[in-house]
């Protein structure tokens, strides 16, 4: 049983996670956690859902030019989420603009899902490695972050196993 989306925690978590597999139960653990998914469908109404996140914790960071559902990016890549940095000239200025991208993977999910991932690129804006700042940041916005980036690893365990759960397609 390969468990590479949560192979660094302790040995008595994992084996908690091994029951929760072999009895069949993971999904069951996830939906009665989570049961149901956000309304954030569009690229549209996901630019303004990270806008007001952004706003309401990191005003003065850079401004955000785009947001999107990106199909490309894969758990494969180990990235679930990404924030671009793209400079351009303009005259004799260079300008840069911040971009999010959310993998699809996410569009039908608990709304906790999301957040963390919006959380996490968002974080970037004010750090751009994973240091301690970086992961105060993290639970500044999200105070629960770290439970949910657990169980969004628990969830991707899940699609590994056994494809997506149903109840939130």
């Amino acid at each position: 049983m390969d468990l590479k989306y949560i192979q660094h925690y302790s040995s008595s978590t994992l084996i908690e996670v091994k029951k929760l597999i072999e009895t069949n139960s993971l999904g069951v653990h996830l939906l009665k956690k989570y049961p149901n998914t956000h309304k954030i469908k569009t690229d549209k109404s996901l630019h303004e859902y990270v806008i007001n996140i952004k706003n309401q914790y990191i005003k003065n960071s850079s401004p955000l030019s785009k947001t999107l559902y990106d199909s490309k990016i894969s758990v494969i890549n180990n990235a679930l989420g990404t924030h671009r940095y793209v400079s351009r000239v303009q005259g004799s200025k260079l300008k840069a603009k911040n971009e999010i991208r959310v993998g699809t993977i996410f569009k039908n999910v608990p709304e906790s899902f999301l957040d963390m991932i919006i959380v996490h690129e968002l974080s970037h804006f004010k750090e751009k490695t994973h240091n301690k700042a970086f992961y105060k940041l993290c639970v500044y916005m999200k105070e629960d972050y770290h439970q949910v980036e657990f169980d969004v690893r628990l969830y991707l365990t899940y699609i590994d196993l056994y494809g997506k759960l149903k109840e939130w397609q």
